[in-house]
């Protein structure tokens, strides 16, 4: 695994400065499904090069990812690579920080390989089972596994604004609720120890490379109904740390 994680991270490296150069142009803009669902010139380009890069190093790997007809698989056999080429895109256009690259590795079906590349903190959270959870080069420790009413929980805003499925009760019962509109940061934030969860509705590429680093360090996630996640289209997603987990499953109205 150690020439992949050499070539992944040169790769990211690449993109991150692709995005900063990139900064000083003009973005070409397009919604997709409504104003606030976005794709821009950059997502496309990003996701390409890091396609490319992928097919010639890994011909037979199979791609799944957010743009250009990449978004299903029928299956996860063999060698796949999961693709969010800028997780945030509204962050991105908007703010001009708070985004994520996101990258992940799965043999048949099993997460290898999470990154997690906050590209303006220039923070890369990348790692796998056999290896640990690093920050650049520094590995992270365990989080301490605590209960709903010791953290803060990010959700999804539109669940919390609508009160789906008893947000509010959840979200009242931690001790502060946070949303930052980047599935990557959230879930960065969990690995940090810094969240105990993160309540939302993703897509795979936005969850894939955040799975295999919470597995690292034992934390649970699944669909809203406590099943395993099906990596085919928007998904409702829970993660936490094992006891938050259990609460927030049991307080979650969802049929």
């Amino acid at each position: 695994m150690g020439k992949m994680i050499e070539e992944i991270i040169s790769w990211l490296i690449a993109a991150k400065e692709k995005i900063i150069l990139a900064q000083n142009e003009q973005l070409m803009i397009d919604e997709k499904s409504n104003r606030k669902d976005l794709v821009t010139n950059m997502d496309r380009e990003i996701q390409a090069f890091l396609i490319e890069k992928i097919h010639s190093a890994y011909p037979q790997a199979k791609i799944l990812a957010e743009e250009e007809g990449y978004s299903d698989l029928p299956d996860l056999s063999g060698q796949v690579f999961i693709i969010d080429p800028i997780d945030g895109t509204l962050n991105f256009v908007v703010q001009g920080e708070n985004f994520c690259i996101m990258l992940a590795y799965y043999e048949d079906g099993i997460g290898q390989l999470g990154f997690i590349y906050d590209v303006m903190r220039d923070e890369l959270y990348w790692g796998g089972k056999k290896i640990g959870v690093y920050k650049n080069d520094i590995k992270l420790p365990q989080p301490k596994d605590l209960p709903l009413e010791k953290g803060l929980v990010a959700i999804n805003s539109y669940l919390f604004g609508h009160d789906r499925f008893n947000i509010h009760a959840i979200g009242e019962q931690s001790i502060g609720v946070r949303m930052c509109g980047c599935a990557g940061l959230e879930l960065i934030a969990m690995l940090k120890g810094n969240h105990i969860g993160y309540i939302s509705n993703l897509s795979p590429w936005d969850y894939a490379a955040g799975n295999v680093l919470l597995d690292v360090f034992g934390m649970k996630y699944s669909g809203f109904s406590g099943d395993p996640l099906t990596f085919h289209g928007r998904e409702y997603y829970l993660a936490a740390t094992p006891t938050a987990y259990e609460t927030i499953l049991e307080m979650l109205e969802f049929e």
